[in-house]
């Protein structure tokens, strides 16, 4: 869903999707179908997984619910162009002898966020901490630039 249509154009709103490569024309049919299946896989990873992002004074924070899952199973990243990624496999219990299974109603499988980073974002400064099944990454703000002060020139007299 693209949020800018609906008038909701904050850089913190915008989710990337993976894109094939344009300039490689070249490429064969199946590279490009696994190409298609990959995008589809990523889009579907990225609508099953919900996340608040919050904005405070010197910080903006992403929370993401990971029930059951342990650190080892999260893993955080920023790519090029300020992108956080937040991804990882929510992987089903082993099946034991004698236990089926009646309803499952639990999403397993991959997940994956992506969120824009705005340009004040301090990218040397990020946490993740998962506590209670929620994830929460913190990326600090940079601060502001000082604002420019004019050169004083002496005039000499001649």
């Amino acid at each position: 869903m693209d949020f800018r249509l609906m008038g909701f154009n904050h850089p913190l709103l915008n989710t990337l999707s993976p894109h094939c490569d344009e300039d490689n024309q070249d490429s064969s049919n199946k590279n490009k179908s696994e190409q298609a299946r990959s995008y589809v896989r990523d889009a579907k990873a990225m609508a099953t997984t919900p996340a608040d992002v919050k904005e405070y004074p010197n910080s903006y924070v992403f929370v993401v619910d990971m029930p059951g899952l342990k650190s080892g199973d999260i893993k955080v990243q920023v790519e090029e162009d300020n992108v956080l990624v937040v991804s990882g496999e929510r992987k089903r219990e082993e099946e034991k002898e004698g236990v089926k299974y009646v309803r499952m109603e639990r999403k397993v499988g991959k997940f994956m966020r992506k969120f824009v980073l705005p340009e004040n974002a301090d990218l040397e400064n990020i946490n993740a901490v998962c506590q209670d099944g929620v994830l929460s990454v913190t990326v600090q703000k940079l601060p502001p630039p000082e604002p420019k002060k004019p050169k004083t020139i002496e005039v000499k007299i001649a």
